[in-house]
């Protein structure tokens, strides 16, 4: 196969370009054999397959049943806690396996979702998970996160047998941490279950506009001093946007040197986030560009969809990425396609981070967008997702 004249983003490229922009590209066996630069005008943008490290597979499809909590985070968790006693295997193989082929469809190849897990027992979606991940294996990567109430951790017994129930899946150790009493005890716990484990972190956290929001800077305090440096990933960070300048900035600076790896959810919290009684003013989204200054590359992630917590949108990232370009005035918006490849990647510790070059898997997303000014159209979202070097989808 060979694919002519395409952008390779710069922050996608894992060879050395020199003052060319466009290229073509040769594949072969299964992986890309050769990169050129091409003296044809760009046809359309290649990346690498796409990355969702924040979703929620077990919830998704659900606001028919729920109704859609408008603005009202914890509405939506109360919600789904009670909707959730009444889910079957059945009805979460058919939410979730739905999920995976709408991701799959769209060019995603590797996919974390967070698990509603209430208790210290297993819920019903672990066993749900671990069969949909092996039969979906050489299609979507998945990985799964224990979504637990932090104040959990304050049961000792409760939180180890989470944890060894996550160390024998396979998965990260998780938890929704938003000004809890006792905070820094609860987090200090998970932090040791970790370590005794030698488990991944993943946190939802801060996801609110109250300024005293602060686990953000507790979790990379406490990777740095447990010396978890890299292994963890904190989504939302919604609180850091109304911060002062001053105390977000030294926030993001302990996440630096902590590697944490920031995610953003641009829709579910634009949808949950500011006043729902008139126009909102503010937008949800973390400080994403402020982190990248720091040498902190955020992700951006689906999370919800047409749940309580989001009642709309779908699996396709690049529509997500679109709009985290729009509320975050991420541009040029081709500099920032690494939000959705190469960051996810690295903070899922995937074999390949996603960049592109000789050797590299072919699993790969050819847009039609032929500049960054396309990239949000429809016609630019026409996409043919490549995998092992042989085409699976064209909407192109």
């Amino acid at each position: 196969m060979r694919l002519e004249a395409v952008r390779i983003p710069p922050r996608l490229r894992a060879f050395a370009a020199g003052s060319a922009d466009v290229f073509d590209v040769s594949i072969d066996g299964g992986v890309v054999q050769s990169i050129e630069p091409s003296a044809r005008a760009a046809r359309g943008t290649l990346l690498s397959g796409l990355v969702d490290a924040h979703a929620h597979i077990d919830k998704n499809y659900t606001v028919r049943e729920v109704g859609a909590a408008q603005g009202d985070l914890f509405a939506a968790i109360g919600r789904m806690a009670a909707h959730r006693a009444g889910w079957t295997a059945d009805a979460l193989r058919i939410r979730m396996t739905r999920a995976l082929g709408d991701a799959w469809r769209s060019g995603t190849r590797a996919l974390r979702t967070h698990l509603d897990w209430g208790e210290a027992g297993a819920p019903a979606s672990l066993a749900v998970f671990e069969e949909l991940r092996e039969a979906w294996r050489d299609r979507v990567e998945l990985q799964f996160v224990a979504l637990t109430p932090l104040d959990l951790f304050a049961d000792a017994e409760a939180g180890a047998r989470i944890a060894r129930t996550v160390k024998r899946a396979h998965g990260v150790l998780g938890a929704f941490v938003y000004r809890n009493e006792g905070i820094v005890h609860k987090l200090g716990r998970a932090f040791d279950l970790a370590q005794e484990h030698g488990l991944a972190l993943d946190f939802h956290v801060d996801e609110g506009l109250d300024v005293q929001a602060t686990g953000l800077r507790t979790i990379a305090q406490l990777a740095i001093a447990r010396g978890l440096i890299g292994r963890v990933t904190c989504g939302h960070a919604c609180s850091l946007s109304v911060q002062d300048d001053a105390a977000a900035r030294d926030t993001l600076g302990l996440c630096a040197e902590a590697g944490i790896h920031l995610v953003a959810l641009p829709t579910t919290n634009l949808y949950l986030q500011g006043a729902w009684d008139r126009t909102p003013l503010q937008r949800g989204i973390t400080r994403i560009r402020e982190a990248a200054s720091l040498g902190v590359r955020a992700s951006l992630a689906t999370d919800n969809v047409q749940d309580a917590f989001y009642p709309y949108g779908s699996y396709d990232l690049v529509e997500t990425f679109g709009l985290g370009v729009q509320m975050a005035h991420l541009a040029p918006a081709s500099d920032w396609l690494d939000a959705i490849t190469v960051s996810p990647a690295k903070a899922l510790r995937l074999a390949w981070d996603g960049r592109i070059a000789p050797g590299c898997p072919a699993d790969l997303v050819l847009l039609a967008a032929a500049d960054e000014y396309e990239l949000l159209d429809p016609r630019g979202r026409r996409r043919t997702v490549i995998r092992a070097g042989r085409i699976v989808e064209n909407t192109e």
